[in-house]
């Protein structure tokens, strides 16, 4: 009798075993074939939008699209305005062009067919500052018809009902969306690679990451494929695409565009404060893009967005300014190339009669680890991790998620026993521990608060307009951003305090830092500053920038730094191009 017993329990086993392997063999399945599902949607629209292009070319046999994307956004615009370009031929020249850049960087996970249809009423918006522009808008951008993915399963097959307010201000503006671009898995990672949509990579080197999160706006942007788009901001999500890949990116004040219809996965934070701003070639193009979005019809589609117009008198001022500068924040020594962009960029301004002061940033590390890692991780990544649980981790992500996930009581005992050893890591893995309780929440509020007022106090005792700090460069190889939270310093802070932050390109790497970058150590000399090494090696050639910052609400002065920048660059690469040390006639 016990044997058949044992029999039968032996038998009910391999059942339970069988239906365990089944059910996890059903669910593998349908992960594939939603998978599947998406990768056909984005192939059979971008079939769609080849089609329309050579329909448009056939039938405009006489129309040169190829120089149209040449134009900067500023003649672009005149020259629709002036009637001499039609806005149907620009935007099938950029549907054209987007369509090449991703087919080599894998930049885009939708492609807006009712851009198309949008032709024909783009003529009753002809007075907007947009009027026949295309625009890209990053994958989490809410647009009527479409996933905003963000990079999960999760959100798959859940078409959104209506524009964010972004996309409708855009498009009362003369705008006009067409592409959707790709992110990283969750958002929260600066690698551009998901399950869904693959990797995107770096139009300077196919080899580096473009960045993230908004990784697929800067390679599109940086390939050619799309003059003006939208990016997002938590951390540096817009100005490290905007770095590694040689563009400009602002970051404004949280809430000075609207984040009504920007989606997430993990909203509800309100340490480190997320911002929507525009990405692109120039910041005369960024400047446009704030002058067009800050309009009546966005303060009154979200009364919650203050109603400040762009001050364009503050933007084009060209009095003297007083710049704080810093080339180390003490928590994480930057690259050989961010400190040369950083040097070179201080003496131009100098040299251009601007005043500068040295500034330190205050408390680096109790800000970083107190309120930005614990900020953005006050769940202890609970609500991030809920969007993992459907699908594969892409590769990229897999360091960051499987410590989220490790059990919380764990992560302090590593964090224990690291401290004697490794003080910054330990703090940090202490950090992603999240809050204990709603207590613990509100002081961690209180303690950003004071944050925000200690940073402007020591502003005001240097009477600084404006402020020039190192930009994190340049592009990582793949798959080391997950290992690298470290470097965020030079971005996420600006979060915490919410001060608008711009990037523009100053430089490439040169031989001689990637020489130096040798003889790094790094501001610990831990494991985190040796993988930095790794993670930015092969470098030569890539381009380095720098950050602008201004004081909450000043978008304006921080772009008119950032115009500074740029132009005293852009005059300083010419005359080393048309040096010649000694005069012709002497030949």
């Amino acid at each position: 009798m016990d044997g058949e017993r044992k029999s039968v329990a032996v038998a009910l086993l391999c059942a339970a075993g069988v239906s365990v392997l089944l059910l996890k063999w059903r669910e593998q399945q349908k992960v594939k074939r939603k998978l599947q599902r998406a990768r056909e949607k984005r192939e059979k629209e971008v079939g769609q939008a080849e089609k329309a292009v050579n329909r448009f070319k056939t039938q405009n046999a006489g129309v040169d699209l190829s120089s149209i994307v040449t134009l900067p956004l500023a003649e672009l615009s005149q020259k629709i305005r002036g009637g001499s370009l039609q806005p149907d031929a620009v935007l099938h020249a950029y549907i054209e062009k987007a369509l090449e850049v991703n087919r080599e960087l894998n930049c885009s996970t939708a492609v807006l067919m009712e851009s198309l249809k949008q032709l024909e009423e783009v003529e009753s918006h002809k007075e907007g500052l947009l009027y026949g522009i295309p625009v890209s808008i990053k994958d989490n951008v809410d647009y009527k018809g479409y996933d905003s993915t963000c990079g999960v399963l999760t959100k798959l097959d859940d078409p959104v009902i209506k524009d964010s307010v972004v996309v409708s201000v855009l498009k009362k503006q003369g705008a006009i969306p067409f592409i959707k671009t790709n992110i990283p898995q969750g958002l929260l990672n600066y690698e551009c690679s998901n399950p869904i949509y693959g990797r995107t990579v770096n139009p300077c080197n196919l080899q580096k990451t473009c960045g993230g999160s908004s990784g697929g706006e800067g390679a599109l942007i940086a390939g050619g494929g799309s003059i003006l788009g939208l990016g997002t901001d938590i951390g540096g999500s817009i100005r490290i695409p905007a770095s590694f890949c040689g563009i400009c990116g602002l970051k404004p004040t949280n809430n000075r565009i609207s984040l009504h219809g920007v989606n997430s996965c993990a909203k509800g934070g309100k340490t480190a404060l997320s911002a929507v701003g525009p990405m692109a070639r120039d910041v005369e193009s960024l400047a446009l893009c704030m002058r067009a979005l800050l309009c009546t019809d966005m303060f009154t589609l979200d009364p919650t967005v203050p109603p400040i117009p762009f001050n364009q008198q503050v933007y084009e001022s060209s009095e003297p300014l007083r710049i704080g500068y810093y080339e180390n924040d003490g928590y994480f020594q930057p690259s050989p190339s961010m400190s040369r962009a950083l040097r070179e960029t201080r003496e131009l301004l100098e040299q251009a009669g601007h005043t500068l002061v040295a500034f330190n940033p205050p408390r680096t590390f109790t800000a970083f680890h107190e309120l930005v890692l614990r900020g953005n991780l006050a769940d202890a990544g609970a609500t991030l991790l809920q969007h993992f649980k459907e699908g594969p981790v892409d590769q990229c992500l897999k360091y960051q998620v499987s410590f989220c996930a490790v059990p919380v009581f764990v992560k302090k005992l590593i964090s224990l026993l690291l401290r004697p050893i490794y003080p910054r890591m330990a703090a940090a893995i202490h950090s992603i521990c999240g809050v204990s309780s709603v207590a613990d929440l509100w002081k961690q509020h209180s303690e950003a608060e004071g944050y925000i007022q200690e940073t402007l106090a020591q502003w005001e005792k240097l009477e600084l307009d404006v402020l020039l700090c190192p930009m994190l460069g340049p592009a990582y190889n793949f798959n080391y951003t997950g290992k690298q939270s470290s470097a965020l310093t030079y971005t996420a802070l600006y979060n915490v305090l919410n001060f608008p932050v711009g990037v523009v390109p100053v430089t490439e790497v040169t031989d001689e830092d990637e020489e130096q970058l040798k003889h790094y150590t790094g501001n610990y000399g831990d494991l985190w500053d040796k993988t930095f090494i790794k993670a930015i090696r092969g470098g030569v050639g890539l381009p380095v920038a720098v950050q602008c910052v201004a004081r909450p609400w000043q978008e304006e002065m921080c772009l008119r730094l950032m115009r500074e920048v740029e132009k005293l660059c852009a005059k300083n690469k010419h005359s080393k191009t048309h040096h010649f040390p000694f005069s012709t006639e002497a030949v």
